[in-house]
């Protein structure tokens, strides 16, 4: 198990997918909740008319959570992942939620014959109404990885997509055939050209946009002199003692990745403790 991976406890249940009966004695429960999602966006709603119901699971309390894919939110009441500050399980299921929705949404019809597909195994699945093939979602896999060198500094990287001031770690698809550790090295060098050694894994979050696991390394810089930005992706790299990025950090001159992403996680585990402003 990786440094960075949490464990809820929630059990996803899959057996009771497929159990009609038990969905519905899971769903009259007066502690289930329902959490309403739609385009990214969700909140905490009444059960009461729910439509369009997947199931998520159930937590260590065994209490069952559905999300209610549906348009009419109040969007004043309403969250999405990089804003809300809820607990570390509730993002969790969150999560779970946009992805299932986002894949319902983009997956319309069956990738063989063309049809209409519709919800199967309480939304775990798309089931083709013309061939009854059914389709699950599917995960991207991308690496993350925290680059350092023996004297412990770290290296951040800034995207030209970002906002100003923001920095954090290198970050790629998977291709295919490619190993997760083959990702990071190509990804770190074609990056920052830096060699990279000792890759340690520190564990891994499910991204839903558009559909990622980010897996997340630390390794470490072989040639940590040559490091330079590829003015493509990367526009700006910058070496940190602990020192010099809580400092960077306390004068707002660098901005880091939002507390919900591995990323920052991942920089907190290095600096040992939370940066706070």
């Amino acid at each position: 198990m990786g440094v960075l991976t949490l464990d809820f406890g929630f059990d996803r249940a899959s057996h009771v997918r497929s159990d009609g009966s038990a969905l519905e004695a899971l769903f009259a429960r007066g502690s289930t909740r329902v959490l309403q999602v739609y385009d990214g966006r969700f909140c905490w709603k009444s059960k009461a008319n729910s439509t369009n119901l997947f199931f998520l699971g159930i937590d260590a309390l065994n209490v069952a959570y559905f999300a209610d894919h549906s348009e009419h939110l109040k969007l004043d009441a309403t969250s999405t992942l990089r804003e809300n500050n809820w607990s570390d399980l509730d993002r969790a299921i969150a999560t779970h939620a946009v992805a299932l929705t986002n894949w319902h949404v983009a997956h319309p019809h069956c990738p063989l014959c063309g049809a209409k597909t519709e919800p199967s195994l309480a939304g775990a699945a798309r089931r083709c109404v013309e061939d009854g093939s059914e389709h699950h979602p599917r995960s991207d896999p991308a690496v993350i990885c925290l680059v350092i060198d023996r004297d412990e500094r770290l290296l951040l990287g800034r995207q030209q997509v970002w906002p100003p001031k923001r920095f954090s770690a290198f970050a790629g698809f998977v291709e295919p055939g490619e190993s997760l550790e083959a990702c990071v090295q190509r990804e770190v060098l074609e990056e920052c050209n830096v060699e990279v050694e000792s890759l340690q894994y520190l564990g891994s979050q499910p991204w839903p946009f558009p559909a990622s696991l980010m897996v997340a390394f630390q390794a470490t810089a072989k040639n940590p002199s040559q490091a330079r930005a590829d003015g493509t992706e990367i526009e700006e790299i910058r070496w940190f003692t602990k020192a010099e990025l809580n400092q960077a950090h306390l004068r707002e001159e660098v901005l880091l990745p939002p507390r919900i992403s591995i990323a920052r996680r991942m920089i907190e585990h290095w600096y040992g403790s939370e940066l706070h402003r």
